[in-house]
């Protein structure tokens, strides 16, 4: 019956600190994701990624050519 209460009372305990958590973490994730956002859409991060897809579709085409001449 001892380890029944000791559970439930780390468990009522978890609970609450986890809610606790929960709401004070809220602020600080909403300012993180903020900031990834604006990092995201920065004209510049748009401009690599294009850059970086272009690259590899041309290395992806490269390497189908390569594969083919080898068989």
């Amino acid at each position: 019956m001892r380890k029944f209460f000791t559970f439930l009372v780390l468990g009522i305990i978890a609970f609450v600190a986890y809610t606790y958590g929960a709401k004070a973490g809220r602020g600080r994730y909403r300012e993180i994701q903020a900031g990834l956002d604006a990092l995201w859409n920065d004209p510049r991060v748009k401009k690599a990624r294009k850059q970086a897809v272009r690259r590899a579709e041309k290395a992806a085409k490269r390497a189908g050519n390569r594969a083919a001449r080898a068989l």
